[in-house]
């Protein structure tokens, strides 16, 4: 897709706009603020020690590094792939690449080596910010990168080219460094998941990252002074731009399902952390803790959760134990357009779960201010021009298009997915979410899953999120998922349950009750009474990034097999 260039006069191309001058403000306006807190080893009482960074220490350490870089060499425009743990480091190296006008390349680590290394080729980087593992593969793969001469080790340098981030520093100036850029010029390469397909290169524009951190601020209400714990590193980067300090977690970001909730709420009570970020597995494990430990977190006003529909009893854990007056809120959106909606916690344990249980899908919440959207038609294939989209009533299930500032543009790699994700409105683009929904008379989106996981049946076509969650409020029930089997038109539908930990039936009587009890509710409700095969499973297999999205089609592989 050749016709995704931004034209002049669009709202993208505003000069003057590179999203690192909000960290120099904010460290003008307040230096000695602390912005980024690392958590270190324990006293010997078992105490909790860490180092802090004040936000005139980060904007002053991510000038020298900026510096640096450009003093070896890395030019505006020069893609730098980062790969490094989360930390103050991390934080400070991302900022300096911004100011430096560098274009960073970020790709989850926890997708796999092979994945990993492919997004990394494709992106084709003109060097590598790292730690020594990193360079040891990128040495050995060499071929792979044949551009890659701007090279940062963060640790040692044992036999690969390049400097050590100390040397970087020594070489830059703490003197404010930022170079001038416009909305429209590329700041960033964020891979999607992977999770319905080869992970894509997103191309974000410094207006993307720019209007984000304000749509989130004063959606949100957020204010400089509040206190955040990340669970998911690159929220820590809006936290620097809006004056809030970042609690960096002791957790692997790649694993929020194995993090140790006594690790959470030990950084909230020792920081008094007023809003956290994660997702729904890292809320899931903290509130059965919370709830099982009589714990209250007072001080955590607003808990964000995203990546994934957030389960009822998720949410309602969550609020049970953070402040009175606080609440839960899942933004909506995807690695090419956030945020795009949201929705409290207060209102969906409310009207929208009673209508959740009944069949009519999660309710997502309302849009942000700079979004539009609409629900059209379902196509499989590629809609060159919005004027070839049917836009649907509201209360009809279709496809959920956006547009607007945080709406990104193309994808650079992968492009030939521009054509499916993509469609052109004169200078705009709209951006096809592959999920499927409806708006009701309120102007909510109402999600019922992805478009790639509908069942096409000879009878008609049934969506995920509805009919899962008439299973779901099974006490047995942790999840569940709906798959087809063979080819859309003549699928047959099966639904997968997956049991909370050790509620697994032992031997087949057990067994056949719990299927039975699923089935009865199967024919309970119209939306699933066609449904006649059912299995369980130990644990679905999920996305690397949230550790909550489903992958059904591993699933519809696996149900195949057991049906023979």
């Amino acid at each position: 897709m050749t016709n995704l260039a931004i034209p002049p006069g669009t709202i993208a191309s505003t000069a003057g706009v590179n999203v690192a001058r909000r960290l120099t403000t904010m460290a003008a306006r307040m230096p000695e603020a602390l912005s980024v807190v690392v958590p270190r080893g324990r006293e010997s009482n078992g105490k909790r020690k860490y180092d802090t960074f004040t936000f005139r220490q980060l904007d002053e350490d991510s000038n020298r590094i900026a510096s640096g870089l450009r003093q070896m060499g890395v030019d505006p425009g020069a893609r730098i792939a980062l790969l490094v743990r989360p930390s103050m480091e991390f934080i400070s190296l991302v900022f300096a690449l911004f100011k430096a006008g560098a274009v960073i390349v970020l790709v989850d680590p926890g997708m796999g080596r092979k994945n990993l290394i492919r997004c990394l080729a494709d992106a084709q980087p003109e060097g590598f910010v790292a730690i020594p593992l990193v360079h040891v593969a990128r040495t050995l793969l060499k071929r792979k990168f044949p551009r890659a001469r701007f090279n940062v080790t963060i640790g040692r340098r044992l036999f690969w080219d390049g400097l050590t981030l100390d040397e970087v520093r020594q070489r830059g100036q703490s003197s404010p460094v930022c170079h001038e850029m416009s909305g429209h010029d590329p700041a960033a390469i964020i891979f999607t998941t992977g999770s319905t397909g080869p992970p894509k290169g997103v191309l974000y524009r410094h207006g993307n990252f720019d209007r984000q951190v304000g749509e989130l601020g004063d959606f949100y209400g957020i204010q400089p002074g509040e206190i955040d714990l990340p669970g998911f590193p690159l929220f820590g980067l809006f936290n620097c731009a809006l004056g809030v300090t970042t609690v960096i977690p002791d957790m692997d970001p790649s694993r929020p399902a194995r993090v140790d909730p006594r690790k959470i709420v030990e950084a909230i009570h020792d920081w008094n952390v007023t809003q956290a970020f994660g997702s729904p597995a890292i809320w899931n494990r903290v509130g059965q803790y919370c709830h099982g430990q009589h714990i209250q977190l007072p001080t955590l006003r607003r808990v964000l959760s995203a990546g994934a529909p957030v389960p009822p009893h998720v949410l309602a854990r969550m609020k049970e134990c953070i402040a009175v007056d606080g609440d839960v809120h899942t933004p909506y959106g995807a690695t090419e357009s956030l945020p795009v909606a949201s929705i409290a916690a207060t209102e969906v344990l409310g009207e929208t779960r009673r209508l959740w249980a009944q069949g009519a899908g999660t309710c997502i919440g309302r849009k942000f201010p700079s979004i539009e959207w609409k629900v059209i038609e379902i196509v499989d294939g590629p809609i060159p021009t919005l004027s070839h989209a049917v836009e649907l009533p509201s209360g009809r299930i279709g496809e959920l298009i956006v547009s607007g500032p945080v709406v990104t543009r193309e994808y650079v790699t992968r492009t030939e997915a521009n054509a499916l994700g993509k469609i052109v409105d004169g200078t705009r683009v709209w951006h096809r979410m592959g999920d499927v929904g409806y708006l009701d008379d309120q102007a909510r989106f109402w999600f019922c899953g992805r478009m790639a996981h509908r069942v096409v049946t000879a009878s008609g076509v049934m969506f995920t999120i509805p009919c899962e969650a008439l299973f779901n409020q099974h006490p047995a029930i942790y999840r569940s998922a709906l798959v087809g089997i063979g080819e859309p038109g003549r699928q047959r539908p099966v639904i997968i349950a997956e049991p909370w930990p050790g509620k697994m039936p032992r031997g087949k009587v057990a067994r056949q009750q719990l299927l039975s009890e699923l089935k009865q509710l199967s024919l309970d409700n119209a939306l699933t009474r066609s449904i006649h095969d059912f299995l369980l499973h130990p644990a679905m297999p999920v996305d690397i990034r949230h550790n909550a999205k489903i992958f059904r089609e591993k699933l519809a592989v696996w149900a195949a097999r057991k049906l023979r």
